[in-house]
């Protein structure tokens, strides 16, 4: 497990945003927010404390508040991104949107970029960041990859591997792992390339399967599920690395992020 704090002693706090659903528990059938636990639990083995963001109302300065009292963010999976976002009309396939979590999502990001955070998105959260930077995605990836090899349903991950290009942030993070087998439950990809972003893995089909952010200490996203490996949390465990070193600057915001 990674030590978690500064040198100052601090703890390390890193926000995941959540679900914001209706759910039944015992007798209460209620709109709750709420995450897998895995998630969760692999930001504690890597030694930080989570705290959960749901969605919630913006204000004009509500995400930049909430960011500031962060040492990293992880935007986590869920239903897809409402293709309006990215001017384009939805696919049979795509989920009804859920533009609270979409907006609430896209300004964290925002914040996070224009501060210097460090961040890791996970399916979603890579889909979120691609479509925030002018990116766009491919709706329904069956019809160009011919297969469900990226999600067979019913809440079951299929295993697929990707290939990392090593000159990278997450080429350092898995250091001696050119080619990873990840846990894959997604139908979407990202397809236009957002400004400032690297493609920095891809799969065999040439599905795009992690970018980061070109500047960033850390500014990572994959199109996998780590969490559904917590044998290996390597990703997280960056995560927690560059929020401590940020932290221990005192914050600096990268001119090449933030110009």
């Amino acid at each position: 497990m990674a030590s978690s704090g500064s040198e100052t002693g601090r703890p390390l706090v890193i926000g995941l945003t959540t679900y914001l659903e209706q759910a039944k528990t015992g007798v209460w059938d209620v709109p709750a927010a709420f995450l897998p636990k895995v998630y969760f639990d692999a930001v504690v083995k890597a030694g930080a404390i989570p705290v959960l963001l749901p969605p919630q109302p913006l204000g004009e300065h509500t995400a930049a508040a909430v960011v500031d009292r962060l040492d990293g963010l992880i935007v986590t999976g869920g239903k897809d991104v409402d293709p309006a976002r990215y001017g384009q009309a939805p696919h049979p396939e795509t989920d009804a949107p859920r533009r609270d979590r979409d907006d609430w999502e896209d300004a964290l990001l925002a914040a996070a970029i224009e501060r210097g955070t460090p961040f890791l998105g996970i399916c979603r959260g890579l889909q979120v960041l691609n479509v925030h930077r002018g990116g766009t995605l491919h709706q329904h990836l069956p019809d160009l990859v011919g297969s469900m090899r990226y999600n067979a349903g019913g809440g079951v991950f299929t295993t697929n591997s990707v290939t990392i290009d090593q000159d990278t942030v997450i080429g350092d993070t898995l250091a001696a792992t050119p080619v990873l087998g990840v846990q894959s439950y997604h139908h979407q990809a990202v397809d236009q390339v957002g400004d400032g972003l690297l493609v920095t893995a891809r799969s065999d089909d040439g599905t795009i399967q992690a970018i980061e952010l070109d500047g960033a200490r850390y500014g990572v996203a994959v199109q996998w599920h780590p969490e559904e490996a917590p044998e290996d949390i390597r990703l997280f465990s960056g995560l927690v690395d560059a929020a401590r070193e940020w932290a221990e600057a005192g914050w600096p915001v990268p001119e090449a992020v933030s110009a």
